[in-house]
């Protein structure tokens, strides 16, 4: 039971900063556009982007003269 004096204020303290950095992250905008990552993904904006990296596997190998 004494246990409880100490465990009790700690539970308090930590739900307390835990509301604090809810109330942050709202104050913030944080949770303001939930959805604009998922529907994202779905557009393609190569015309926007610079030149296109080499694809995986598009490089030529050159065979060893070891051996």
């Amino acid at each position: 039971m004494e246990a409880l004096i100490y465990l009790i204020p700690v539970a308090l303290f930590l739900g307390l900063v835990g509301l604090a950095a809810f109330l942050w992250a709202l104050k913030t905008g944080q949770f303001d556009d939930l959805d604009g990552a998922a529907e994202r993904i779905l557009f393609d904006d190569d015309e926007d982007a610079g030149p296109s990296p080499k694809k995986p596997g598009s490089a030529r190998i050159e065979p060893s003269k070891h051996g």
